[in-house]
């Protein structure tokens, strides 16, 4: 094999962990003490710079930073951490040639870890094991190093592999030790692993230039920008350019524009040559996984392999009759497709699919957040959209129905343990392993179908009391497990529109627990509470009391109501069944019947019982 030419002056890494392990803060302080980026008084996180990463403390979008030390340029890539995110992974440890692992120095592996590691182990990368958070009061770094090696262990990793660097850091404090005896004041101990460990990218600037594409952008000037790094030759601004597609057509486009990233800020730059990461536009045909290649001879690379949906929703526009009046200004189903096309482009992980003439669009991903963060990126910019309830993917395989089966971790205190594992127990879940974690709570793992978890993480919340954590992680296809028990109370629906009064709502309260308050809009079919008898119930919210003249022995009593339960986009989706739907508006999430009076609900019902006989649907 000839000798392979290599780049010295740069590293590619990526910085990959299970969510909330630490990532960006970690990376945050590398740019502090490199100076790419000084940080202001009270600021943090600045890698999460999406308003939904700052809201909820985690990574929804792979991120590019750069830094220099020692005269090298160290590209970091900021990858999620949760597993409905993993498309995100996928396409990025292509960019790279080495990996940096986080682990919680009290937490230790968890199912995000597996999966990371694993993606990472098949593509040959040699890891740098960082344990983070040293500073915990219960920080147990030792013994997460050796449930580390034995993860490596059970991946199946090479000897090489197998030989990797431990650091001990503490993102939020700063520092990187490599024994924990050692002096803890800067990130220069990790910096330096990183040089010593993640060998120069392979690059010969003499090759025809060839560029992996790994993710895409969007400017409204110029169009779609393409995100990869390039692996041979070089490419300058002007210069003619072939877009070689899946299915091995060429298309011939010319470079407009080449920018390189600088601490967090993209540059313009006239050239890039082998083992940089960079953006380019000027190709409005290119999609992730694509290649581009010289002019002259293009050779195409390896395709990007993403791994398949698991869940899909349909979306439609709003048709409830608050339609248009509270702040939507993308109404119609035009918009939807649009927008909805848009992602599509940008995000590899979501598919989208027309149904009923157009009307509805049937959207799939990989997980319920990956899809409830792309609902409420459109609520913020001001769509208006109705979403049916979450179902999972089905796949039919040599006459076997097959479902997806996730990996499922449960934290709880020893008091809910029980309650837990009764109602994993009704889902059909298959406990692995049962052991007590070194703070004496019940650190419980299962095998459970997707589908069975539609739902579950509210009533988890409440046998906890909130207390409880929980982790899932796509597995693999298993054959069907059969009915699983549906929600057990039913709704209370409205019966005609106007406004809810007091009166009316103390009354109703009594049946379950209420979603709307007195002065709320409503109207015919909206769902405005929880009927716990089980079967839904059509009420009047708009009830008044009953005026006579004559006067009670005593003064009324003033109303007391309880506080009405706040719907949060993830809690709706769980809650509703297969004959309803979630509104969403920019000022509301409301929860509504799919056919919005009784009679055409009546009528659906007595035609569902008369083919209840018929051949099961191919999706659940």
């Amino acid at each position: 094999m000839p000798h392979q030419k290599r780049r010295k002056d740069v590293r590619n890494v990526a910085i990959i962990a299970h969510v909330d392990h630490g990532k960006t803060t970690l990376v945050d302080a590398l740019l502090n003490y490199t100076g790419a980026y000084v940080f202001k008084k009270g600021e943090a996180t600045i890698m999460d710079s999406n308003p939904l990463e700052k809201e909820r403390g985690i990574t929804i979008v792979s991120k590019n930073a750069s830094l220099e030390f020692k005269g090298v340029q160290l590209n970091i890539v900021d990858t999620p951490g949760h597993a409905d995110f993993g498309s995100e992974v996928e396409r990025i440890l292509k960019m790279v040639d080495g990996v940096l692992l986080l682990v919680d120095a009290f937490e230790g592996p968890m199912p995000q870890t597996k999966f990371v590691l694993k993606k990472s182990l098949e593509l040959h990368l040699k890891p740098i094991l960082i344990i983070n958070k040293i500073d915990r009061p219960n920080a147990r770094a030792h013994e997460v190093a050796d449930m580390t090696f034995d993860l490596f262990c059970e991946l199946n990793a090479t000897d090489e592999q197998l030989d990797f660097a431990i650091v001990y850091a503490s993102g939020k404090d700063g520092y990187a030790v490599l024994d924990l005896d050692e002096p803890r004041d800067s990130m220069k101990p990790l910096l330096e692993t990183i040089l010593h460990r993640v060998l120069p990218p392979v690059a010969d600037p003499e090759l025809p230039f060839q560029m992996l594409v790994t993710m895409l952008d969007y400017d409204s000037y110029v169009g779609r920008i393409a995100i990869g790094r390039v692996f041979h030759g070089a490419i300058r601004v002007g210069q003619p350019v072939a877009l070689v597609k899946r299915d091995g057509a060429i298309i011939r486009s010319k470079v407009t524009k080449i920018l390189k990233y600088r601490g967090l800020t993209r540059v313009e730059v006239t050239e890039a040559v082998a083992g940089d990461i960079i953006s380019l536009s000027g190709v409005a045909e290119v999609e992730v996984g694509e290649t581009l290649a010289c002019s002259e001879a293009p050779q195409p690379l390896p395709t990007l392999k993403i791994d398949e949906p698991t869940i899909s929703m349909n979306f439609s526009h709003n048709t409830s009759p608050l339609a248009g009046k509270e702040g939507g200004r993308f109404l119609t189903s035009r918009h939807i497709r649009e927008r909805l096309a848009h992602e599509a482009m940008i995000n590899v992980g979501i598919k989208v699919e027309e149904v009923d003439g157009g009307e509805r669009f049937k959207v799939s991903g990989r997980g319920e957040l990956h899809l409830s963060i792309l609902i409420e990126t459109m609520r913020r910019e001001g769509y208006e959209l109705e979403v049916s309830r979450p179902k999972v993917i089905l796949k039919n395989v040599d006459g076997v129905l097959l479902e997806p089966v996730e990996e499922l971790v449960i934290e709880v205190d020893a008091e809910s343990q029980g309650a837990v594992m009764q109602a994993l127990g009704a889902r059909k879940a298959e406990l692995r392993v049962l052991r007590t974690t070194a703070a004496g709570a019940s650190r419980m793992e299962f095998v459970i179908a997707s589908r069975a978890l539609i739902g579950f993480r509210s009533d988890f919340l409440r046998m906890t009391r909130g207390n409880g954590i929980m982790y899932q992680n796509f597995l693999e296809y298993q054959t069907y497990k059969g009915e699983l028990p549906s929600r057990q109370s039913g709704v209370l629906v409205c019966q005609e529109d106007g406004r809810a009064v007091s009166y009316a709502l103390f009354n109703l309260q009594a049946r379950g627990d209420l979603f709307i308050k007195p002065g709320d809009t409503v109207y015919e079919g909206m769902i405005i509470g929880v009927n716990n008898k089980g079967t839904d119930l059509v009420v009047n919210p708009m009830k008044t009391k009953k005026l006579t003249n004559i006067r009670a022995a005593g003064a009324d009593e003033a109303i007391q109501l309880t506080p009405p339960r706040l719907m949060t986009l993830e809690s709706a989706l769980e809650f509703i069944d297969d004959d309803e739907l979630v509104e969403i508006t920019p000022q509301n999430i409301r929860l509504r019947k799919l056919y919005r009076t009784e009679i055409s609900r009546k009528r659906l019902d007595r035609e569902q019982k008369a083919g209840a006989s018929g051949e099961e649907t191919d999706t659940e």
